[in-house]
């Protein structure tokens, strides 16, 4: 298929919500005001790819305009949290996606959405999906009420995982410094654990019991946060101040052992090196993950300790889907026909024992009842429900992608 010429009509989606507390700079009474982009070529479809990322604005990330080209019409959106995540909670980004499919559906007019999520938009469409097909939320990771109690939201058409993390709180766990004993004196260190220091005996490639022992603190040290932080917003309301935040910084974190050890979860990386630099440096910078938070925004980067959010709950989802490896060329992304197949997830030295993770399609001898995916919005993890649920025990996939195999689904139609 040949590539297409495609446009893009920046716009915005605004939708309202009556609370004390705003969570974003710029905000104007009730009103969310959301940045769209639609990418489309001359030909018309009854499909739409919608991407929104917690954080991130998609819409110049290559797959998205690689899937215009290839003749898709694709939403990229981006969240009130585009400018700034200290204060976001994935329930409040729920409804900034929910927003953004009414509009595709109800004033673009689209019939077919497709959920696209890159990275950690992945366990964002997971988590919405999940939640628009068997509704449970009634509270905030923080234990608060949310808007999105009772929200009606439309369910996708099917999903599409590109690149997914399994969560943001395993993430961030994932890359804490497990060596920062205080968290007001992050000088004070426990040597055995740190990664950075030249003199530590703990060298590449690391033990398995130096891993299991270092990520074993990570855990720790983000349990730790967190109940600060619940302390904390319980103390302010004990005061009377129910609405008032506290905002604190965490330092370290870029300090994954991944980083340095590339026979850990092996593939082509660079050692010493991430996708901001070097991890050193990264680990204290400005620009680090999780590093400006508030109360209420870290409880959303930490450990699952209720069934209060959709980031939490095993749940299944209906939405069709069918794997196929990273290496088909992005302009294989046009062919949405693709049947059902296995996401293998290679045997590591931090994971020997992963388990395939299976997608069905629906209407298809494939797609018996034990075969339906299962879905951990979580992790945005895929098993077969005739067995347990056992998901990876890295916090990142190899990079897979997830495309809808339903008759119908998402293909371009001619003019």
């Amino acid at each position: 298929m040949s590539d297409v010429r495609y446009g893009r009509t920046p716009y915005l989606i605004v939708h309202r919500e009556e609370r004390v507390r705003k969570d974003v700079y710029g905000a104007i009474d009730d009103a969310v005001v959301l940045q769209a982009q639609l990418m489309r070529g001359e030909n018309p479809s009854n499909t739409v790819l919608i991407a929104m990322h917690p954080i991130g604005a998609p819409a110049y990330l290559p797959i998205f305009p690689q899937l215009a080209r290839a003749g898709h019409h694709v939403i990229a959106c981006a969240s009130r949290y585009s400018n700034g995540d200290a204060a976001l909670e994935m329930e409040s980004v729920v409804l900034d996606l929910a927003a953004c499919v009414r509009d595709a559906r109800e004033r673009l007019g689209y019939e077919k959405i497709v959920l696209i999520g890159w990275s950690g938009g992945g366990s964002l469409m997971a988590g919405y999906q999940a939640e628009a097909e068997a509704p449970v939320i009634r509270q905030s990771a923080a234990g608060e009420p949310t808007p999105l109690a009772g929200a009606d939201l439309i369910a996708g058409d099917a999903l599409v995982l590109v690149a997914s993390h399994r969560s943001r709180h395993r993430l961030l766990t994932g890359q804490l410094d497990a060596s920062i004993m205080d968290e007001t004196n992050p000088s004070k260190r426990e040597a055995a654990f740190n990664l950075y220091d030249p003199a530590n005996p703990a060298r590449p490639p690391y033990s398995e019991d130096f891993l299991a022992a270092y990520r074993q603190a990570q855990v720790a040290r983000n349990r730790k946060i967190s109940a600060f932080a619940r302390e904390k917003l319980a103390s302010l309301k004990a005061a009377g101040s129910e609405h008032e935040e506290y905002c604190f910084i965490v330092h370290g974190t870029m300090a994954d052992p991944r980083w340095l050890d590339p026979t850990v979860d092996p593939n082509q990386r660079r050692p010493n090196w991430t996708y901001l630099g070097d991890p050193a440096v990264v680990n204290n910078s400005a620009s680090g993950l999780a590093r400006f938070n508030s109360l209420r925004g870290w409880l959303s980067w930490a450990p699952p300790t209720s069934r209060s959010s959709p980031l939490i709950r095993p749940t299944t989802i209906s939405a069709v889907l069918a794997a196929r490896p990273s290496s088909v060329r992005l302009r294989g992304c046009s062919q949405l026909g693709w049947t059902s197949g296995v996401l293998r997830m290679p045997p590591s030295r931090s994971s020997p024992n992963r388990p395939d993770y299976q997608a069905a399609t629906r209407g298809s001898a494939a797609a018996s009842p034990a075969n339906r995916a299962t879905c951990s919005p979580t992790m945005a993890s895929w098993a077969n429900t005739s067995g347990s649920l056992a998901p990876p025990s890295s916090s990142n996939f190899t990079v897979w992608q997830l495309i809808p195999a339903a008759k119908g689904v998402g293909q371009p139609r001619s003019a």
